[in-house]
Parts: structure tokens; sequence; C-alpha cells
């Protein structure tokens, strides 16, 4: 079952999905990560993949996946991490994040089914263009899962199509560049959000540069929810002692539960 269909999150309010590095700081880590964010109550989870050209990602994120390669990090054991969080109790919906060429050097065939082996409910693909995405699109289809369009404020003259085409939830892009902080966001993105939300039948949720609480509460204002990423990668990052430390471990995990629960208050 594609958890991302199913009512329980399509109908939730004020949608809050945290992006975490698989494999950062270590394979073990990121599993006991993402289990202690669904005790914070977050709606899903997105699992990034390491890659060593990572185009949408800033600074933040690029160091997370330089962490994640010299820890083992790759496709398949991302996926293998989100199989085994699976079998300790991890029940959200769980969406992959990677690029083209990990794709490319595994293949479309193999890795839907490896998707559908770990139980996992969607994908993401910033550098796949949407106008290329059809037979990606029906092969997860078909296997349930979920392929997660972007969208962006300069997407104007593909936007109802794209919307048409949404499956799963929306990912609205709220600044033209990469990931990271930020303090300012255009004063059109509820304008165009409004527009996004009018053609979509899925949820649309509003991710880049969301990384304090204030910026949470306006998006899940104007949208159905929001992704935060660089922000809860760095504090993941400024705890990667702590978190290979059998002593200190559980500390750093539950101030990592704290940090996203204080967001989402």
């Amino acid at each position: 079952m594609n958890r991302l269909t199913a009512d329980t999150f399509r109908t939730s309010n004020d949608k809050f999905v945290p992006y975490i590095m698989s494999c950062d700081p270590s394979y073990e880590a990121s599993i006991e990560i993402a289990l202690a964010l669904q005790e914070a109550g977050v709606d899903a989870i997105e699992w990034g993949v390491p890659f060593s050209d990572p185009l949408a990602d800033g600074p933040v994120i690029q160091e997370a996946g330089e962490r994640a390669r010299a820890s083992g990090g790759s496709l398949s054991k991302a996926v293998e991490g989100i199989k085994e969080a699976r079998r300790r109790g991890l029940t959200l919906p769980v969406v992959l994040f990677t690029y083209v060429n990990p794709v490319l050097s595994i293949g479309n065939d193999r890795l839907v089914d490896q998707m559908k082996d770990a139980d996992i409910d969607g994908l993401i693909i910033p550098d796949l263009p949407f106008e290329e995405s059809r037979d990606l699109r029906e092969l997860c289809g078909s296997a349930d899962i979920s392929l997660i369009s972007l969208i962006a404020p300069s997407s104007k003259h593909r936007m109802k199509k794209i919307c048409e085409l949404g499956d799963g939830f929306l990912y609205f892009v709220t600044s033209l560049g990469v990931t990271g902080t930020r303090e300012h966001f255009s004063d059109e993105l509820e304008n165009t959000l409004q527009e996004v939300t009018s053609y979509s039948n899925v949820p649309v949720l509003a991710g880049f540069g969301i990384s304090t609480r204030d910026h949470v509460r306006f998006f899940q204002t104007v949208a159905d929810g929001v992704i935060v990423g660089s922000a809860l990668v760095r504090f993941i990052a400024e705890r990667e002692k702590e978190l290979s430390s059998p002593i200190k471990k559980e500390n750093a995990l539950s101030e990592i539960k704290q940090f996203v629960q204080q967001l989402i208050s």
C-alpha cells in the first residue's frame, strides 16, 4: 500500500516532512534518526541518497553526502536502510530522493523492484525533466510508487500539466537555485502557490530554504505542508560524534527529536 495516497497522509493538516541523508553520519545512525523523527510526529520522511554531483543541493547537504559516501552510502545502501527501518517499526511514508545517474547505473526496473521490496512509497529525482519522466512514471505507477514532481515559480508555462499528473504530493520549490537555509522569500510565492493548489489534486508541499518555525508556520498557511532539509541536516552534523558514541547517542537522538518538535509546534 502506498502511504502517500492513503487518507491518513492526504487529509492530514499542516504536513511536516523532514529530509535526512542516508548513511549520515553512518548507516545505523540514519536508521535511528528516522525512527526518532517518527516519534517526533512528522508526517513522512524524505530519504536522501549520497551522490558525487548533487546539482540541487546546497553546501550543507553536499557535505552530508560526502560524509555518507565516506561511510559506504549509495543508492542500494539507502534502499537497504529503509528496508531495515521498516523491520524496526518505521510506518511513515518514505520518499527516496536521488539523481538520474545513480538510477541509470542500476536501471529503472531494478530500482523499482528494490523500492517495492523495501516498501518505499515515493521517489523524487530533481534532475529528471518532467517531459522525460513518462516511462519511469508508468513503471512506478505499476508498482504503486509515486513519482513526485517538482514545480518551481518559473514553471508557469507547464504548471497545469505538471499538476494534473501529480502523484503522492507536489514538491513546490520556494526559490530558484539549490537547497539551503534562507531568511527571505519572494513576495510572489503566495500567489503562485495558490495557483498551484488550485490545479492540483494532491497535496502541495513547499521546500528549499525553510529553516525556522516562522517559515514553517507561514508556508503551512499557503500550502498543504513543508519539507525541511538543510536546517535539520546541519543539526544532525553538529552531533556527528555523539551519534557515534554508545554513551551519548540517545541524548543526541533526543535533541534531534526536540529540534523537530519545536519546528512543528
